[in-house]
């Protein structure tokens, strides 16, 4: 019962994560070693720093 709870906990947090359009470095790195296996990945620390680049500071990525 307790990994059940552990599951369902994670799986919420994940979902709100995404609702709130936080970066999600787990399902980064699911995505690069299935579809991209011959690149290095970015470090936890690198890929916060891009979504956030990404989401701030490019132009017309706003509405507003």
């Amino acid at each position: 019962m307790t990994g059940r709870l552990s599951a369902a906990i994670a799986g919420i947090a994940r979902n709100i994560r995404a609702m709130l359009g936080a970066p999600d470095y787990e399902r980064y790195l699911s995505h690069e070693t299935q579809a991209h296996p011959d690149r290095q990945p970015m470090s936890r620390d690198q890929f916060t720093c891009d979504r956030l680049e990404n989401r701030y500071n490019k132009p017309g990525s706003r509405c507003c």
